[in-house]
């Protein structure tokens, strides 16, 4: 038995994509069509990163509909495998293909102009969609990464329960900030108008479009989602969050090379150890690094009292942590971070 282990992961991702071809050509059949989800991209000069999903939505489908929030519809979605995406990104054109799971995560080619942009999807069955697009200019010089559960959002990751009610039940609307985060931003935002805000987390990109209401109607400076996607994967039953993390956080540093990032997360599971390594792999993109402290209980849970420390180069800033945004405003205000180049 142990030795079939290995081949487990891949039965499962095997299993579910004949489950899910077999519901989409019972959808087709019944008349349901394929619609892109875009979602907020980024770029540099000339390339932009698109991001976007597409999904299967019934005949009086319109693209007026929007998610309700309510978490368990947005786990409900079918997605439509190997569908031709023609991506528009100013006078440039390109025709992409739906990958496992719907989603479509391309570098491609653009003539867009630094700043906010705006890049066009279609697919034969439905009307164009646009999604915004960052295009960070040789002028920005400062990056922000941040995480989101237990960042700027109140998740209680280590309770499953309250975790299960959050991405399921809760609507979008009835989530509460971290205190003091958007405040924080809102900062560091004054300071550097012009800062390249990033969202990193291991969240599903189901909740997406929630995710970015909550963020807007908060205020925090926009900018685009990293997230992953749940379920069986070709490697294994499940995506592993700290890879993912690690990826995307080296292709940002790789990818915008004349940034340096402020790092900020929370040290109740792998952010502490993941920005150490980035940080001390490429001390000269680190601006700094910020922890929310979360609660004892939540500690106890993930296995351990206190967070680890980045060692090495003194270009890097030692992370400053605090209860709160307000508490993490002050650290790096001492810090000098705040107004620091």
């Amino acid at each position: 038995m142990r030795d079939a282990e290995p081949n487990r992961p891949s039965w499962a991702a095997r299993f579910e994509d004949r489950g899910r071809a077999a519901l989409e050509s019972r959808l087709r059949r019944r008349g349901w069509r394929a619609a892109v989800m875009p979602h907020v991209g980024y770029g540099g000069d000339g390339w932009v990163r698109v991001l976007a999903r597409v999904v299967l939505v019934p005949p009086a489908w319109s693209g007026a509909e929007r998610d309700d929030g309510r978490g368990w519809r947005r786990f409900v979605t079918t997605a439509a495998t190997r569908v031709p995406v023609t991506v528009r990104l100013g006078s440039h054109t390109h025709r992409v293909v739906s990958g496992r799971e719907g989603y479509v995560d391309e570098r491609l080619a653009s003539d867009l102009e630094p700043g906010w942009a705006t890049a066009t999807y279609s697919v034969d069955d439905s009307d164009p969609v646009e999604a915004r697009v960052r295009v960070v200019g040789p002028e920005t010089t400062l990056g922000l990464v941040s995480d989101i559960d237990d960042t700027v959002i109140e998740t209680m990751l280590p309770r499953p329960l309250v975790a299960f009610r959050n991405a399921f039940l809760t609507r979008e609307i009835d989530r509460r900030p971290v205190p003091g985060m958007a405040e924080l931003y809102a900062e560091i935002t004054a300071a550097h108008p012009d800062i390249f805000a990033v969202y990193l987390s291991t969240g599903a990109w189901n909740t997406a479009v929630p995710l970015t209401a909550f963020l807007a109607r908060h205020g925090y400076p926009p900018g685009p989602l990293l997230l992953t996607d749940w379920g069986p994967t070709p490697d294994g039953w499940f995506r592993s969050g700290p890879a993912h993390k690690r990826a995307q956080l080296a292709a940002l540093f790789t990818e915008l090379p004349r940034l340096r990032w402020l790092l900020v997360g929370d040290d109740g599971q792998h952010d502490p150890d993941l920005y150490a390594e980035a940080a001390e792999a490429a001390p000269e993109k680190v601006l700094g690094v910020a922890f929310r402290q979360v609660s004892l209980a939540q500690q106890v849970v993930y296995g351990h009292l206190t967070s680890p420390q980045l060692s090495g180069s003194r270009t890097v800033h030692s992370p400053v942590s605090a209860r709160d945004g307000y508490g993490l405003r002050d650290a790096l205000r001492a810090r000098g971070i705040l107004l620091g180049d």
